[in-house]
């Protein structure tokens, strides 16, 4: 991925003008639209990583927050919000929250900005014959949904919405890790793990819980089907992404 990215705001605005000089002085290339759908259909080989500047805008702009809300299912695109609480508060209205890779407070500090897209540039140039592979399972649409988002950028990430998907699509598909929901309809987390410690194939399957549920019964009830981890729905972004990348890590360190 080149160090580019798409700017959406009104490019007279002077923060406008800051982030692109900011940007800029960083190595990035910006290609800017007004923050209008039809501007930013028109942009010609769109960038991976848009910024949306929200300082300028108000609830007339719902248009252009419905559209990114749509396209972005298409067009894979990371969408990162910058604004006050304010604004930041309307575009969530309209956009949904797991389809916004991160957002940020103004006055904004584009140096750290940078630094965290350079991390994202940096994942995307890893080789995709390298990249581990990440199953998800929840019944919960929204929260699949999120966490590809906030995956995506290092993993490649796939989806069941159920148990029995997750199974069928594991005695096809090899992964390097299970994130599994505990409570699902019909088969749950603990049921799935049970049939992937039994099964020749998928025995040595490394599972991590992902879950709301937080008591030690439910703990307890799991721990000798031996799953890597037991992490909570709750947890923030940075420290559920951190989980997930100290468990490839540490399993990189071992001498098999």
């Amino acid at each position: 991925m080149e160090k580019s990215v798409l700017l959406i705001g009104k490019e007279k605005s002077f923060m406008v003008g800051a982030i692109i000089k900011g940007l800029e002085k960083e190595n990035y290339s910006v290609v800017c639209a007004n923050p209008l759908p039809q501007f930013v259909q028109q942009v010609e080989n769109k960038p991976k990583i848009y910024l949306l500047y929200l300082g300028d805008l108000t609830k007339d702009d719902i248009d252009l927050f419905k559209y990114l809300d749509e396209a972005i299912d298409s067009e894979r695109f990371m969408l990162y919000l910058i604004g006050n609480n304010e604004e930041l508060e309307l575009a969530q209205m309209y956009i949904a929250k797991e389809k916004i890779q991160e957002t940020y407070l103004r006055p904004l500090d584009v140096q750290l900005l940078a630094a965290q897209l350079d991390s994202v540039v940096e994942f995307s140039e890893v080789d995709e014959n390298l990249r581990k592979k990440i199953l998800i399972v929840d019944d919960d649409g929204a929260m699949l949904r999120m966490m590809r988002t906030w995956l995506s950028v290092k993993y490649h990430v796939y989806m069941a919405s159920s148990g029995k998907i997750a199974m069928s699509f594991l005695a096809q598909n090899p992964v390097d890790l299970v994130l599994l929901d505990y409570e699902m309809p019909v088969m749950n987390g603990p049921e799935v793990l049970k049939e992937i410690r039994e099964s020749e194939k998928l025995k040595h399957l490394p599972v991590i819980f992902l879950t709301a549920k937080d008591d030690k019964e439910s703990v307890m009830k799991v721990v000798r089907l031996k799953p890597e981890k037991y992490l909570l729905k709750s947890m923030p972004k940075e420290k559920l992404t951190a989980a997930i990348d100290d468990f490839f890590r540490g399993r990189a360190g071992k001498v098999t």
